[in-house]
């Protein structure tokens, strides 16, 4: 069976809804607390690796955002969003799966279930 990992922040009502989602789906997930445990640059770089959605939408364009006087150029590639979530992880984006050597952003929650809905790659 293929593992699914799920970038989870407990504060977060969307992700928190997904991932009951999720579970009432009964997906067997991995869950990674992203407040706890930020990603490291190598593990955001595999990440945007394989992210369905455009590089950009990993960042967070919230109140945070704007008060850390961020804009459009802290964004504008995979290098300038490496850079802004490694210095400030508290922007990424969530939640976010990852299965079978795909990413996806977890908004809106429908897009969770389609993931885990998708059948799961077999042993190559």
């Amino acid at each position: 069976m293929s593992e699914t990992h799920y970038l989870h922040h407990p504060r977060c009502a969307t992700s928190q809804a997904a991932l009951a989602h999720a579970r009432e789906l009964g997906a067997d997930l991995d869950v990674r607390d992203i407040s706890k445990e930020p990603l490291a640059e190598a593990e955001l770089r595999d990440l945007i690796a394989i992210l369905e959605d455009p590089v950009e939408d990993l960042v967070r364009r919230d109140a945070h955002f704007i008060e850390l006087g961020l804009d459009i150029e802290d964004v504008q590639d995979a290098e300038a969003v490496i850079r802004t979530l490694s210095a400030h992880p508290r922007l990424l984006q969530r939640p976010i799966l990852i299965r079978d050597g795909r990413a996806i952003i977890g908004r809106p929650t429908q897009r969770v279930t389609s993931l885990l809905r998708e059948p799961a790659a077999g042993p190559a």
